[in-house]
């Protein structure tokens, strides 16, 4: 997701946009370590939506 999608969301939306996507790369790494997850990368992708949610979060406050 573009940071600049993201810089559009309130605080409440950004949290809840944070869980969704721990959720999801909880999913992810279960999906690796029983050899069902194809595309590693996504793990990476996530990570990094984290992040971006996260520092619009910071720079708010």
């Amino acid at each position: 997701m573009k940071a600049s999608a993201l810089g559009e969301l309130s605080p409440q939306e950004l949290n809840d946009k944070v869980k969704q996507l721990k959720a999801e790369l909880f999913n992810l790494r279960f999906q690796l370590a029983t050899g069902q997850l194809e595309n590693t990368m996504s793990i990476s992708n996530v990570k990094r939506d984290i992040a971006r949610c996260k520092t619009i979060l910071r720079q708010r406050a």
